[in-house]
């Protein structure tokens, strides 16, 4: 042994390993590595003789075991209250360390943490908070936070001021909230081609008595495919589904907006006198669509409201749209083959959450034409206002 810490350690393993059933024994060894901190899961690997990925396995085990047991001393959402309750701004404090290293959507559907539970801890006793770095794990689960793998996410190239338009769509959308007017997250969702085709996943069904499906998935010319454009209302959980036949286009992408408008938002924002959009900086709601911008005109008339507009960019994986609404769609329609655009709006219709998601359908008949040219004269027509903070991704469209 290096040291005589490594000789104490393997004496324990070998004392309390002997007694331990195969998960006990993974999450103890997990738990060795993480009280040493970086290099443990090698340390405790080559003392134990387990594979490091046991020991990770282990710390997942762990993690679930805690998150979804109803057997422990603590109920579920119930950890760290005493400690908690007798220690004013822990958890504020906590979050406030995280959120300084929080990665993901801009309006936050995705918490996760970059730091070490070691490194939050220091930070924490800096701030006078005496506290371990287990009770910082249990209250880290306890306000939503996970530990996550790398997922493959760049869209390319390192975007100047990314994250502090971040920032300003966060902030610009809380204040919006707070005022009671409408945020709405946008988007197109992947084209759906329609017709007796495979969709990927699976249910329950009789033993071998799948849906029987064409074997090669090619276009059908007279059924088409569908195009879902979505809009999601992120203070209601609320959202709408546009769904059209034709083309992915500016024009579509705002009759959307415009169609959302007249079935929902009418009658919960009327008062407000603005409205909050983020959408991506690419496809139909580019920022740099002339068309898009064009068309945004015709609603901020028509409602009479301002409307807010930012792009975040490269940021496709991570819309609110995406967690919230979206893939709870594919969910809903997995292993149903969509056989026509009917079965689409209605399986769209009747996706729900247990957080109380309710989304409105609609198919939407119209031809849209392609590649539209804007002039330089119908822009300088436009009541446009370019933020002074990046003004290509925010700005303000008004009656």
């Amino acid at each position: 042994m290096d040291t005589n810490s490594d000789s104490i350690i393997l004496e324990r393993i070998q004392t309390v390993l002997p007694v331990l059933k195969e998960k006990q024994a993974r999450i103890y060894l997990s738990a060795e590595a993480q009280s040493l901190g970086w290099g443990g899961k090698s340390k405790i690997a080559k003392l134990s003789g387990a594979s490091r990925l046991t020991i990770a396995k282990g710390e997942k085990e762990s993690i679930k075991d805690y998150s979804t047991s109803t057997n422990g001393i603590r109920k579920p959402g119930g950890v760290c209250k005493k400690l908690v309750s007798q220690t004013p701004g822990l958890l504020q404090a906590i979050e406030r360390i995280v959120c300084a290293h929080t990665m993901g959507d801009p309006m936050k559907p995705l918490l996760w943490v970059s730091k070490s539970l070691r490194e939050i801890t220091k930070e924490l006793t800096i701030q006078g908070y005496r506290v371990s770095h287990e009770t910082v794990r249990h209250c880290l689960v306890d306000l939503g936070y996970s530990l996550q793998s790398n997922k493959k996410t760049d869209e390319g190239g390192d975007v100047q001021d990314r994250d502090a338009q971040f920032e300003y769509i966060n902030a610009t959308g809380i204040f919006f909230m707070k005022s009671d007017c409408p945020v709405i997250s946008v988007d197109c969702k992947k084209k759906e081609l329609i017709g007796n085709l495979k969709n990927n996943g699976g249910e329950w069904r009789e033993k071998k008595h799948p849906v029987q499906v064409k074997v090669y998935d090619f276009i059908d010319r007279q059924l088409g495919k569908a195009i879902p454009y979505g809009i999601y209302d992120i203070a209601k959980n609320d959202g709408f589904v546009n769904v059209g036949i034709s083309s992915d286009t500016a024009e579509f992408a705002v009759n959307s907006i415009r169609t959302w408008w007249k079935e929902m938002g009418k009658e919960i924002y009327s008062h407000a006198p603005k409205l909050f959009i983020t959408a991506d900086s690419g496809g139909s709601n580019s920022s740099r669509g002339r068309l898009w911008k064009r068309e945004l005109q015709l609603p901020a008339n028509e409602i009479n409201k301002e409307i807010y507009a930012s792009h975040p960019p490269g940021t496709s994986k991570w819309k609110k749209i995406e967690h919230r609404m979206f893939s709870f769609i594919s969910k809903n329609w997995r292993a149903k083959p969509l056989t026509s655009i009917e079965v689409v709006v209605n399986l769209i219709a009747n996706t729900t959450t247990g957080k109380g998601l309710k989304i409105n359908a609609k198919m939407d008949k119209r031809q849209y034409q392609k590649a539209i040219k804007i002039t330089d004269q119908e822009m300088e027509s436009l009541n446009i206002k370019k933020n002074e903070f990046k003004s290509d991704w925010n700005y303000i469209i008004s009656p």
